[in-house]
């Protein structure tokens, strides 16, 4: 694979194929001697991570790993890292994996040295002033997924075991030391996961491009990344070994997670709780979401979608822009509703209620309300 480049934003990325094989080389640079490996229970023991445990243990680092991590991580997990990680000596974690591992290790980096409870940094004002900085362990992120861009973030999410709420954990110092962007690590994901986690990536990219806030550069970002997803995504589902398509991807993913700094909206905010209760693949959740948030925000991002269309190849604006996406979501047989998503006996007012409690309902470009959240969750059912 010819793309291969080091990166400086938001945090130093060693993208390109093979490049796991620095992982010793960049613990080094983030100050760590005897990390620890966190990364979700179907990735245990996937050749990438016994290879990965290997490399850190030729390096010298040993190849410790902890893996009791849920596909939509709760507070249960992150106890269990952090007792984990305090009781075996370690000065830094190794976060490998899709959205869950990433989050939930980033989040035991963050607490093992913390002494108050972790809701007490939730995404809220200034809570995360909360946290002795100086107790933050360093993170290595090495995603194997393209989609939560969880590596070049700030936050985690975790999910509330008790209210059944997805919350974010914030921290500037959560932002990991070094990314190992390496497209090889994500040959083998199913053909679901690289369509929901694509999807995942899209999605960051067109709430960010939708959000009312002034961030010119984020835009920008926000409006690549919608395109490499619309050329690549559909390659990369059609021939996983196809690494340009893989690496794009993952170009892709750590754009859209850097342009959602100017904002997320409606989609999350809705998918966060049904992800909590339903247990729902993340990313295939907000694809599922999508087409009806489009059509709340209409009058509002008609205009620079107008736009956005023309430098992605559509024609029609924006009308066509979600014709697209339509077609797009069924390309890759994604469900088109709740039911089909498996989704059983929702409680839709206690889920448009959670949804209004997310914080990604301020990003959204239209005001949210009990009535139109109600309205969407009915439309997708």
């Amino acid at each position: 694979m010819s793309l291969t480049a080091n990166w400086s934003y938001p945090n130093p990325i060693r993208f390109g194929a093979g490049r796991i094989a620095e992982i010793g080389d960049a613990c080094k640079a983030a100050g760590m001697t005897k990390p620890l490996l966190i990364t979700d229970r179907g990735l245990a023991d996937n050749p990438i991570t016994t290879n990965t445990l290997a490399l850190m243990e030729e390096a010298g680092l040993g190849a410790a790993i902890f893996s009791d991590v849920d596909p939509n991580p709760n507070d249960f997990n992150a106890d269990a890292g952090v007792a984990f990680y305090r009781e075996g000596g370690f000065d830094g974690v190794i976060a490998f994996g899709g959205g869950s591992g990433l989050d939930l290790a980033k989040t035991v980096a963050f607490m093992a040295g913390q002494t108050r409870p972790i809701w007490d940094f939730e995404d809220i004002g200034d809570w995360w002033t909360r946290a002795n900085a100086d107790a933050i362990a360093p993170v290595v992120a090495v995603p194997t997924t393209a989609g939560t861009g969880s590596e070049v973030g700030r936050a985690s999410v975790i999910t509330n075991s008790q209210t059944h709420e997805k919350k974010i954990i914030f921290h500037p110092k959560m932002l990991p030391a070094v990314v190992i962007a390496d497209p090889e690590l994500s040959v083998g994901m199913p053909k679901f996961i690289t369509a929901g986690t694509g999807l995942d990536a899209f999605a960051h990219c067109v709430e960010a491009y939708s959000s009312p806030h002034y961030h010119p550069m984020s835009q920008g970002i926000a409006l690549e990344g919608m395109r490499l997803v619309k050329d690549y995504l559909p390659r990369a589902y059609a021939d996983g070994h196809d690494l340009e398509a893989r690496g794009n991807m993952m170009s892709a993913a750590t754009m859209g997670a850097t342009a959602f700094q100017k904002g997320l909206g409606a989609i999350h905010a809705m998918s966060h709780p049904i992800g909590a209760v339903h247990h729902t693949h993340h990313g295939t959740t907000n694809a599922v979401c999508m087409p009806a948030v489009l059509q709340l925000n209409a009058d509002a991002i008609r205009d620079r979608f107008n736009l956005a269309a023309a430098y992605l190849g559509i024609e029609g604006g924006f009308d066509g822009f979600c014709a697209f996406v339509d077609d797009f979501n069924a390309s890759f047989a994604i469900p088109r509703t709740l039911t089909e998503l498996g989704v059983e006996n929702p409680d839709f007012d206690a889920l448009t209620e959670a949804a209004l409690r997310d914080p990604s309902v301020g990003g959204n470009p239209v005001a949210l309300t009990q009535e139109n959240v109600r309205a969407m969750f009915d439309q997708i059912a």
